[in-house]
């Protein structure tokens, strides 16, 4: 039954991996909720939902950590909604393949609040690395291994 697989949540607004996550999980047959303010393209899967939400400050990521269950997997860039659903028990990438778990969630929120300091007073520009073909085949890997991870752990194997 669907409802007993982990669910893929998304962080849709600007995510460069849609295609490889559709693709994962149909190979493994994981359920996909895209969950954005606004601009998805719809889909005629059964197995893939999208959710449009205000564009109120947050409202993708609130909507998703008040829905994300343990065992699910969690697809994001932003750290403070990577702590929340870690904190639920959720398997939580970003885009670049970067994990996040409980073991370095803190690490990364410090980094993430020591650059916005940084930005704040001046001493940084702030420009993210561009997005690169490394970066989607490590996303790749990453997602991959999460869910079988997590099929494994929902059907006790």
């Amino acid at each position: 039954m669907i409802e007993d697989l982990p669910t893929i949540f998304v962080d849709a607004d600007a995510c460069p991996v849609k295609p490889e996550i559709l693709k994962v999980a149909e190979r493994h047959g994981l359920p996909v909720t895209f969950v954005a303010n606004s601009g998805l393209r719809p889909s005629r899967d059964p197995m893939v939902r999208n959710v449009i939400v205000s564009g109120a400050f947050d409202a993708a990521d609130n909507w998703i950590a008040e829905n994300v269950r343990e065992g699910d997997i969690v697809i994001t860039a932003d750290v403070p909604l990577a702590g929340r659903t870690v904190a639920s028990g959720a398997h939580v990438t970003g885009p670049t393949g970067r994990l996040f778990d409980k073991t370095n969630i803190g690490m990364a929120s410090a980094m993430r609040d020591l650059g916005a300091h940084l930005r704040e007073t001046g001493e940084s520009k702030g420009y993210n690395a561009a997005f690169s073909p490394r970066d989607r085949s490590a996303f790749l890997e990453t997602l991959d291994r999460l869910c079988r991870r997590a099929k494994n752990a929902r059907t006790g194997e």
